[in-house]
């Protein structure tokens, strides 16, 4: 039975459509991105790929294919037998890999000659990243974005979270960057993806949802950690109706000093990342933050509202998130000014979802 080969428009239209899709590209390459839900299978792993490339290169495009052959012959067999054991005749994978050439050729072979009806991905993952990007460029459009704008520690991504519980249709971006988009926004242990990742990721949120019904997004600014917001979406959100929360002061500081707790455990990890603001704020400020920061691991925790911590914590809104993210609202998003409010008494369960409620009612 031979493979079939099917292109990436044909592929995009229905992912569900196969039982498994696998990727035939090494690790590294797999890991920088790939189809969603896909599994890797190398049928060359990085340090093959690297020594058949170097012979290939430097003594003979004969040899190396000899080489590459053994190793793929190999690596497909491991597959086979680790993989497939409980896949029956009507199991239909979807195979790729970069161009939709050797690797996803000998692999498919293999897998089409046991009996299994295989397609092949025409053009390999460069067809598909095409596509991706070039529905990037249309899908925001489609849609009908609520945009929820609040300055920093009025829980936004919390309340996208309470609205997603309650049915609504929502695009965490924060969560599929692994950032919290600030200067102290990196996530501990979450290395941010790649940008590639991230903008399939974003594209795969975008196809699945109903233009028919509202999606709710926190606003952004054009990068969140190093990774940028795909323009087209960017551009759709700003002019995009907003909900402006409001969350008193001393909730939002205490809000923060419980949602980033892992500050309050390494204060020389909170102390780093205030250095970024040296040049915004003044040397003689960020060091007397840092100077406060540290007398706080001397005294009990959690930490109050009023401890030297916390005032750093209010400092910071004051001083330097708060009038920074007005001015940005107010320059990017069109629809600020008429924004629709919505008061949070706090960051509580019953307080976010009481605020989701009231925003879908």
């Amino acid at each position: 039975m031979a493979s079939q080969r099917i292109t990436a428009a044909q592929v995009l239209a229905d992912l569900g459509a196969f039982d498994a899709i696998i990727d035939a590209r090494s690790e590294s390459e797999f890991a920088e991105d790939h189809l969603p839900g896909a599994v890797n299978w190398p049928t060359l792993n990085d340090e093959e790929r690297h020594a058949v490339g170097t012979e290939y290169k430097q003594l003979s495009a004969f040899e190396a294919r000899k080489r590459g052959a053994a190793l793929a012959a190999l690596n497909i067999a491991r597959h086979v037998q680790t993989q497939l054991q409980d896949c029956d005749r009507s199991w239909r994978p979807l195979v790729y890999c970069w161009r939709g050439g050797q690797r996803s050729g000998a692999l498919s072979l293999v897998l089409s000659e046991i009996g299994f009806q295989v397609r092949v991905l025409e053009g390999g993952y460069r067809a598909f990243r095409r596509e991706v990007l070039t529905s990037l460029q249309t899908l925001p459009d489609g849609l009908d974005f609520r945009v929820l704008c609040a300055p920093t520690g009025s829980a936004k991504s919390r309340l996208l979270h309470a609205l997603a519980a309650q049915g609504a249709q929502v695009l965490d971006l924060e969560a599929l960057a692994c950032h919290r988009g600030s200067v102290l926004g990196p996530l501990p242990g979450q290395p941010q993806p790649t940008q590639k990742a991230f903008e399939t990721a974003v594209w795969d949120c975008l196809r699945n949802f109903d233009p028919s019904r509202p999606v709710y997004a926190e606003s952004e600014s054009r990068t969140i950690g190093r990774l940028r917001v795909p323009e087209p979406l960017l551009v759709k959100m700003r002019a995009s109706s907003c909900v402006r929360l409001h969350m008193s002061l001393p909730e939002r500081v205490k809000f923060l000093l419980e949602d980033y707790a892992h500050f309050v455990a390494d204060t020389e990890l909170f102390c780093s990342h205030l250095q970024a603001l040296r040049e915004l704020r003044g040397t003689e400020t960020v060091q007397r933050w840092q100077a406060m920061a540290r007398a706080q691991a001397d005294l009990p925790r959690p930490p109050a509202t009023t401890s030297p911590l916390g005032q750093v914590v209010q400092e910071l809104l004051e001083q330097h998130y708060d009038p920074v993210y007005l001015r940005s609202m107010q320059r990017n998003y069109a629809q600020f000014d008429q924004a629709l409010p919505l008061s949070l008494a706090d960051a509580s369960t019953a307080s976010l979802q009481h605020g989701a409620a009231g925003l879908l009612a």
